[in-house]
């Protein structure tokens, strides 16, 4: 019996609602019509029971039809407009109850849906620029390689040459000993310039460590300036005398000294002064390199971190790759870095957090 009389649907309201109004019309005629009146004043109350039925059926109507239509299809339009942030807040056990509840999952779901379709096409926009920077890279890595073997490569070609004609002993030997030595150039470009092309691409990563770079400061500037022959220059350096540990990829940050230690000592001037130096501040490790001699044009400095960037006006020669790799091995880690002019010489440094 009570769900019988239940308004649990939209039919049942409607049904209900009919009967109620003919149970009133009925009842204001018969009423009218009982009432101490004239026929014309009685027809005038029962048209007016009549004219209030009407309201009232049209505000019942309005309620459970009319409204919830309106919101139903207000939030239909925002979902067709892809706006999914305000759900219908229609409450109703009814039909448009359900259908509300219904829009809101459908949009719910929509929502996730576009979410995971905008994470796929970001992912793919990626995974597209990243096959795009590769393309790239392996092109001006084939440009590259072609314009930096052409100078050896004719070198060689030219000595070979001679090799076939000469009769020499002496000039044989000393034509064979440029070829191997350009050969061996070439071979330390590749693979400078192959390594560089991995950190730039991803394809290297870091292998961090804790270690005392003191003790790697000493034994990398040792190698290269103190047990160096034919050294034209003035040493001076300053270090801690604590170990002052670090945590970072040694191989790479010994790649990094080497680079720089070994651009200051082909620029420092003949009899200049070469200044290493290590301090400890705010924890942060500050490195500096000083190298007397000319010093380099304030419209250049940007570019010397470039692949294959050099001044022309130089004495000696390089692959023009060794602060690229500096510069990359640095950035990977966000380490601050930079080069300057000095009053007669030119400073390069780098910074790194001290760890305990």
């Amino acid at each position: 019996m009570k769900e019988a009389f239940s308004l649990r649907t939209v039919r049942k309201k409607i049904v209900m609602l009919s009967k109620l109004a003919g149970i009133v019309l009925i009842f204001s005629y018969i009423l009218s019509t009982r009432l101490p009146v004239s026929e014309d004043a009685s027809f005038l109350i029962w048209l007016g029971f009549l004219m209030l039925l009407v309201l009232g059926i049209d505000f019942f109507m309005g309620r459970f039809i009319t409204k919830p239509i309106d919101k139903l299809n207000a939030s239909a339009k925002r979902m067709a407009g892809l706006d999914f942030s305000a759900p219908c807040n229609l409450v109703s056990t009814d039909e448009f109850g359900e259908l509300s509840a219904s829009l809101n999952t459908m949009a719910e779901n929509l929502q996730q849906a576009l979410v995971r379709l905008e994470d796929a096409n970001t992912q793919l926009e990626k995974d597209v620029e990243k096959e795009r920077l590769l393309l790239a890279e392996r092109k001006e890595l084939v440009d590259s390689l072609s314009h930096e073997m052409k100078t050896p490569l004719g070198i060689i070609r030219a000595y070979a040459e001679g090799l076939q004609d000469e009769m020499d002993e002496a000039r044989k030997q000393k034509y064979a000993q440029v070829i191997v030595s350009e050969v061996e150039r070439m071979n330390g470009l590749i693979v400078t310039l192959l390594d560089l092309s991995a950190l730039e691409s991803g394809a290297a990563s870091l292998n961090v460590t804790r270690f005392d770079f003191v003790e790697l400061m000493e034994t990398v500037a040792g190698r290269l300036l103190i047990d160096a022959p034919d050294t034209n220059f003035e040493l001076q350096y300053e270090l801690p005398d604590q170990k002052v540990f670090v945590r970072t990829d040694q191989r790479r940050m010994e790649q990094v000294l080497s680079n720089l230690i070994v651009n200051a000592r082909k620029n420092v001037c003949p009899g200049g002064v070469l200044q290493l130096e290590l301090k400890v501040d705010s924890g942060m490790l500050h490195f500096s390199i000083y190298n007397q001699g000319r010093p380099i044009p304030e419209s250049a400095l940007p570019k010397i971190w470039t692949k294959f960037y050099r001044d022309s006006s130089a004495e000696y020669s390089g692959s023009g790759l060794g602060l690229s790799i500096v510069a990359q091995i640095l950035s990977m880690q966000n380490l601050p870095y930079g080069a300057e002019n000095r009053v007669d010489g030119v400073l390069f440094w780098f910074s790194i957090p001290v760890t305990e």
